[in-house]
């Protein structure tokens, strides 16, 4: 089992950045694709952005194209969002979520942290 841990959430005006972070722990793998998702009220989990277990490959959601950028440090097992220019659509919970090794289905998610971007 892999736990995900998720930190830098918080409440940013409109325009601002904001940097998450999620620390994997547990049976991590080298083989492991990792991704950030998120939730907003009344509204069903998006697919923000993926990234493959070498860092090479990444796959961004129109909505954050251009402003978010995914990228993971496989030494320190964890993956950043970096957000940049956050619209108050962008508020939600976000969740980091890692597949199963060799495979693209995320199995483990972590508990999610709120990003407020207030107007």
């Amino acid at each position: 089992q892999v736990q995900l841990v998720e930190s830098g959430g918080g409440l940013v005006q409109a325009g601002g950045s904001l940097r998450l972070s999620c620390t994997a722990s547990g049976r991590t793998s080298s083989a492991t694709r990792m991704g950030w998702f998120r939730r907003a009220p009344g509204k069903e989990r998006e697919t923000v952005a993926t990234i493959s277990p070498s860092g090479s490959s990444t796959y961004y959601s129109d909505s954050v194209k251009g402003r978010f950028t995914i990228s993971r440090d496989n030494a320190v097992n964890t993956v950043y969002l970096e957000m940049n220019n956050l619209k108050p659509e962008d508020t939600a919970v976000y969740y980091c979520a890692a597949s199963r090794p060799g495979t693209s289905t995320f199995a483990n998610w972590g508990q999610g942290t709120q990003v407020t971007v207030s107007s």
